[in-house]
């Protein structure tokens, strides 16, 4: 069984403790489907749980919640217990996928609703309700109901009756996976805005990497019902800590082989490679590893200065940037990303590449 995950070593400047997840796990019968996990989210940060599908990610974010009882471990909001606290008492403001906006309401009465719910004063609730609807932009929509009202604008309804009551603590559960591209961008950033205006603690879901490595202080990256990595998004992306980290989070080139005598080498089908001397203490001889270099690192050289050929087998274009496929002697296929390719570059083109020793990181396989 998984060990409790130790609390991360890249957090953000101190801040108090908002979250606090102590050995918490979940099992439904003999399925984990949450190993014990152990970590902290500090009060405003906006934190994003990462991962594929049944990764645990949902599991996780149920359970701070209080919709889903751990089997085991403990749940701390603001230091207090809430392990077995009921939902209702928890004081979290929630948007799910699918907005749950009630439809015979109009958008002024959803937003209004968890201000009745609490019986506060008619004065306060039309004081807060006009806050809320000029900070997501719909004061001109109160009067509407939801099937009037596009994708966008229901999931603005949802973050305003999520925000009205002021929650310190926000969890959202995937809730941009139904907008298409450009409508999610737009999202993102009015969430951004709305963190950073409020000031709140957000536990926010996705599967999205993109979406992921744009919200976050931190990403919480999950697999296989743990936590795989926690850090900023930067860390995850410059340094990730598994094969899992690195592939799941972005493109990676990975080469594949054995330590040389001196710790110092990656003997691989391409050739020896050089292992960034910082990680070389991690190189064990004799043993597998693997050097991960992310395609922007990849430079596009002569022959003579080349740590490794290989042939141009496809070109992507993807308006700001363009990717090349490159095949490997061994088979292996490499992305090299360019804002500008060099001229005449053709597809079945031999071309160089090299890499800066401090631009890949070395794992153990």
């Amino acid at each position: 069984m998984q060990t409790a995950q130790p609390l991360p070593s890249d957090a953000p400047a101190q801040r108090p403790v908002k979250v606090r997840i102590d050995g918490i796990s979940k099992h439904y019968g003999p399925v984990e489907a949450l190993q014990p996990t152990t970590l902290e989210i500090l009060a405003g940060e906006f934190v994003t749980v990462l991962g594929p599908s049944g990764s645990g990610k949902t599991t996780l974010l149920q359970i701070i919640s209080g919709l889903t009882e751990p089997t085991s471990g403990r749940l701390f909001i603001d230091g207090a217990d809430q392990t077995h606290v009921p939902v209702h008492r928890r004081e979290i403001g929630v948007v799910f996928q699918n907005y749950a906006l009630f439809p015979h309401l109009t958008v002024a009465e959803n937003v209004t609703f968890p201000l009745q719910m609490r019986r506060m004063a008619a004065a306060v609730r039309r004081a807060k309700l006009e806050a809320a609807l000029e900070m997501v932009g719909l004061s001109e929509l109160r009067d509407r109901f939801p099937r009037e009202l596009s994708g966008g604008q229901q999931q603005r309804v949802a973050l305003a009756r999520c925000f009205v009551y002021a929650p310190s603590l926000i969890l959202m559960d995937e809730p941009l996976g139904a907008l298409d591209r450009k409508l999610r961008e737009t999202m993102q950033i009015e969430i951004k805005r709305l963190h950073r205006e409020t000031g709140a603690t957000i536990v926010f879901v996705t599967h999205d990497q993109e979406e992921a490595l744009a919200m976050s202080d931190r990403v919480c990256l999950m697999n296989d019902a743990r936590v795989e990595q926690f850090g900023t998004p930067q860390a995850i992306y410059q340094h990730p800590r598994t094969t899992f980290a690195a592939e799941f989070v972005g493109i990676s080139n990975m080469l594949r082989g054995t330590v040389t005598a001196g710790g110092d080498r990656l003997e691989t089908p391409d050739g020896s490679f050089a292992i960034p001397p910082t990680m070389r203490a991690t190189a064990a001889s004799g043993t597998p590893g693997v050097l991960i270099i992310r395609p922007e690192h990849l430079e596009i050289t002569t022959a003579e200065d080349a740590t490794i050929q290989g042939r141009v087998i496809d070109s992507v274009y993807a308006g700001s940037e363009t990717r090349l496929l490159v095949a490997l002697p061994s088979g292996t296929v490499v992305t090299v990303r360019r804002a500008v390719m060099p001229a005449g570059l053709r597809v079945g083109d031999t071309i160089g590449l090299s890499w800066a020793p401090h631009h890949c990181n070395f794992l153990e396989a």
